[in-house]
């Protein structure tokens, strides 16, 4: 748990999120918004992914 909460692009995911959230409560509910929300899914998602890749790339290093 500890590899996703210190790992930067999680927290800069996570910032991204709290500004998707603000511009969804004050902003215009239009097709920017949909993107908006899909971009900080990919995002997540592909920083999730990295800290599994890096924790995968690390564990076969022990190993050899």
């Amino acid at each position: 748990m500890r590899k996703f909460i210190l790992n930067s692009s999680i927290i800069s995911s996570i910032i991204g999120g709290f500004s998707v959230i603000q511009t969804t409560r004050k902003g215009p509910r239009d097709w920017r918004l949909i993107l908006m929300w899909l971009s900080w899914g990919i995002t997540l998602a592909l920083a999730v992914g990295s800290v599994l890749q890096s924790d995968e790339d690390a564990r076969e290093l022990e190993g050899h």
